[in-house]
């Protein structure tokens, strides 16, 4: 396997540059000394940021775009081996690797290399934890999975021994990576077009956790079911948080202020710390993520008031429970959720948030996904106020034909909710406009494209 040295730069060449990671790691090289080359389809905001930054990049992927200078050659895991580039690489034998290996091959530079995993709750959790290292001024390299305020996007470059990433299980992603610190945040039977069942995923999750080294830290879930399956045999520390009473770090005194923002006391082993921690985002499932950014920040002996003041800084990352605008006295807020249990947890922290009415639109995302959770998805559906059902978000997916949005509009009906689905968001936004009322709470909910439904009757 190539490794990446980014104390010696060389050339590396990009197939699909633009996407958000593929795009962020090319600034990192680029900004290490790296001659940093790429293509793309098309041009994008993305990619018109990288030009301005001294990146190469060619519109359209063509075989002669592969020059001999190149030394490594990455690519996402959309291409697939008929490219033209990377038939073309193959033939030079130029060292390819797919773009989860060439995190793991950066992550290899870094003494404190942070994977931060789960089901749920990754790009909170690992934004969380940016707030923290940056309030301490530990100069971290970040690559988070969304958009956040305080890096100014998606990707820091810093220049210390700390690197902290998402670390996702989907492909066995993860399993290219090489990190000495992990969290595992929860454990749910999700990308079911790759996994097998809910004990595949939890093999994976037990792979990731077995490449932790003997000094390494593994900070897990306690509330994961039989966690010690994971945990089992490892030869480095485990530290374990939850909201149960078993945990070595745990929450007492629970409560919520005026904006649904979390309040509580740290306990550690049993004890109360006499730290009281002021979250600024809302939700039961954010203090679980807080406890365990806490519990590794502890662990690198980062001062409680520092851990305080970078979790109270952390305001959200954008579409997680973003509050967008508003519209006739209407507050719209846009979620990514799209697994029943994020869905539930977004609809209980809703009920902190003030509003008199709520409304929920959910964009099921992968037809794969809806037809293996369907009835997940009516349950936790069903405990909404007013939902409305868009058509299935396809993502990578064909249509097969046997699974939409009325399938599940039928399930939430059985179990006597009355729901409403709409072809067209352009009816969906005009059925908002009639019924929604001054002091209602709307929220866009999934991880396609139905956020622009909130921004459009912004924009009215």
């Amino acid at each position: 396997m190539y490794q990446i040295d980014l104390q010696k730069p060389c050339t590396a060449y990009f197939i699909g540059i633009g996407g958000i990671s593929m795009s962020g790691f090319a600034q990192l090289l680029h900004e290490y000394g790296f001659t940093v080359k790429g293509s793309d389809s098309q041009e994008s905001k993305i990619t018109r940021q990288l030009a301005s930054s001294g990146i190469s990049i060619i519109y359209g992927q063509l075989a002669e775009n592969i020059t001999d200078d190149i030394d490594f050659v990455v690519y996402t895991a959309a291409i697939h081996p008929d490219n033209p580039e990377y038939i073309a690489a193959k033939e030079k034998n130029i060292p390819m690797m797919e773009r989860a290996s060439m995190v793991g091959q950066v992550m290899k530079n870094y003494k404190n290399a942070i994977g931060i995993s789960g089901t749920h709750g990754k790009t909170t959790t690992t934004s969380m934890l940016t707030h923290i290292f940056l309030t301490a001024k530990k100069d971290p390299t970040i690559s988070v999975g969304g958009i956040l305020d305080a890096i100014h996007g998606n990707i820091r470059i810093g220049h210390s021994d700390n690197f902290i990433t998402e670390a996702c299980e989907y492909t066995n992603s993860f399993l290219k990576f090489f990190p000495t610190a992990e969290i595992i945040l929860n454990i749910d039977a999700d990308h079911l077009d790759f996994f097998k069942d809910l004990e595949d995923i939890r093999r994976s999750f037990r792979q990731y956790a077995a490449l932790l080294p003997e000094h390494g830290v593994l900070v897990i879930n306690s509330e994961i079911p039989q966690y010690q399956e994971i945990t089992s045999g490892l030869s480095c520390r485990v530290i374990t948080y939850g909201l149960n009473t078993n945990a070595e770090y745990t929450a007492k005194n629970i409560h919520f202020d005026e904006h649904g923002y979390g309040i509580f006391d740290l306990v550690h082993n049993g004890v109360p710390t006499g730290d009281t921690i002021r979250l600024s985002v809302i939700g039961m499932h954010n203090i679980s993520n807080a406890l365990s950014v806490i519990a590794l920040a502890r662990y690198y002996n980062i001062p409680m008031e520092t851990i305080q003041e970078g979790l109270h800084s952390f305001v959200g990352t954008e579409r997680r429970f973003q509050v967008k605008g508003s519209f006739h006295g209407v507050t719209v807020v846009d979620d990514y959720a799209h697994h029943p249990t994020e869905i539930a947890a977004t609809l209980q922290a809703a009920q902190k948030y003030p509003h008199r009415h709520l409304w929920c639109v959910f964009q099921p995302h992968t037809y794969s996904r809806t037809r293996a959770l369907l009835h997940d998805f009516a349950d936790v559906l069903s405990t909404a106020e007013n939902i409305i059902l868009t058509d299935i978000y396809a993502a990578r997916e064909p249509d097969p034909g046997d699974i939409s949005s009325k399938t599940l509009l039928e399930e939430i009906k059985k179990r006597g909710k009355e729901a409403y689905y709409f072809s067209s968001f352009g009816e969906i936004e005009n059925f908002l406009s009639e019924k929604c009322v001054d002091g209602d709470l709307l929220i866009t909910m999934g991880a396609g494209n139905v956020v622009d439904i909130g921004e459009n009757l912004i924009a009215k």
